[in-house]
Order: structure tokens, then sequence, then C-alpha cells
């Protein structure tokens, strides 16, 4: 048994010895690569009748986004939410070559998952009565709890990006 265990990492270890891309920042680079597509693909929803309907329950109830509708319109609030979701993602796309950009980038990211999280306290019928309320999730909170990784990966790529510019 512990031959087995000495043994298995081995490979691993000589392979990631070897490779740059296991060794270079590939932890930073996912997560920048992982942002920038959920961005381009979020951002792309919003263009479409279906997205402007799904939204109105997050748009209505969020203590931060609340004031979209009355600025933008249903159709428009959509429509600046995929403005600013693919220059977040561009701006982030931009950082792997320019790290300003990226803090750019990070900090939109930041703030829009700021935003869409604090929705969650306030989202009605969010919490299943039938199984004692909180933390027993229904409704759309579901949705919005991945939005508490994405800020924490958003913070990670803002706090990189500005270490990197310190390094300098």
């Amino acid at each position: 048994m512990n031959t087995v265990i000495n043994a298995t990492p081995k490979p691993f270890v000589v392979v990631r010895r070897r490779s740059a891309l296991l060794t270079e920042d590939l932890d930073y680079h996912l997560i920048r690569a992982s942002m920038v597509i959920t961005f381009l693909l979020f951002g792309y929803q919003k263009w479409f009748e279906y997205e402007v309907q799904v939204l109105i329950p997050y748009i209505s109830n969020g203590p931060l986004i609340w004031w979209m509708y009355p600025v933008f319109g249903i159709r428009g609030a959509s429509w600046f939410l995929g403005v600013a979701e693919w220059m977040f993602g561009a701006l982030l796309f931009a950082g792997f070559w320019d790290k300003r950009l990226g803090i750019l980038g990070a900090a939109g990211s930041v703030v829009t998952f700021i935003m869409t999280v604090t929705i969650i306290p306030f989202m009605p019928n969010g919490w299943a009565e039938s199984a004692g309320g909180f933390p027993a999730m229904t409704g759309n909170i579901p949705f919005l709890m991945k939005d508490v990784v994405l800020l924490a990966a958003s913070i990670y790529l803002l706090k990189q990006d500005v270490e990197r510019i310190g390094q300098r």
C-alpha cells in the first residue's frame, strides 16, 4: 500500500516540472479565461427576448439594480447589462497582456457580482418553507448562488493583477 501511494504522484510531478502550462500561473490563467467566457456568454443572452423576461424578477428585486427599469426600460436594462458584461469580459481578456486593463475588468466584475449577490436576501420565495426555510434554496436563489463563487474569482483576479503591476 505504501509503495502505491509513493509511486502515484511521480508521473504528475515529472510532467509538472517539464510543462510550462502547469507551472506558470495555470490557476490564474484558467480563472481569467473562465471569467471571459462567462461574460461573453452571459452578455450574448441579454440581446434576446427570452432573457429580457428571465431578468424581470432579478432586476425588480435587486437593491442595487432596481433603478435600471425606470432609467432604461425592460429591454434597455437587458441591453445595458449585455454591454457591461461584454465590456468587462473584453477588459479581462485584455488583462492577459495588460494588467492595467485586467484591473479595470476585474473591478467591473467585482461590482457586477456584488450587485447580483445582494439580490439573494431580497428574492421572494427563495427559501423552501416546506423544508423549514433557510438554508433550503428554491426558485431563483440556486441560480444566484453561483455568483458568490464568481465574486470570489473576481476578487482573486483583481488582487493578482494589482500585485503583478506592483512587481514591475
